[in-house]
């Protein structure tokens, strides 16, 4: 197997159990079901991350503390950004509700996920 199938596997694997941690939170079945508008790695950790992303956008909070992994939700649960730590950092998957409540607009998000993953 090589080292980046690895990778992936192993960050599925951490995102399935987290979520599976979780249980039932205020993010619901649905958000957590939507297909992800962002997916990417960052070198930073994943409280970093919310830290930074609860100073960007301050209507934010976090839904799920489960050891090292977190979700935070934007708006009234329109997003989910899941942290899950890897070896190199963090993963970082952002979902988008189908029923949009006007709160943070996709563009906003995406800049300041950006800005708190570099």
């Amino acid at each position: 197997m090589t080292l980046h199938r690895m990778l992936v596997v192993s960050t599925i694997v951490c995102a399935a159990a987290a979520l599976a941690a979780c249980g039932t939170i205020t993010s619901g079945p649905e958000l957590r079901a939507s297909k992800p508008v962002i997916n990417v790695s960052s070198a930073r950790a994943a409280s970093d991350i919310s830290a930074c992303l609860q100073r960007m956008i301050p209507s934010s909070h976090i839904v799920c503390d489960q050891g090292n992994t977190e979700e935070v939700v934007f708006g009234s649960n329109a997003w989910l950004v899941t942290l899950t730590p890897s070896a190199y950092g963090s993963i970082v998957k952002v979902q988008q509700s189908s029923h949009d409540d006007g709160g943070v607009p996709e563009p906003e998000l995406r800049f300041d996920i950006a800005r708190c993953t570099v």
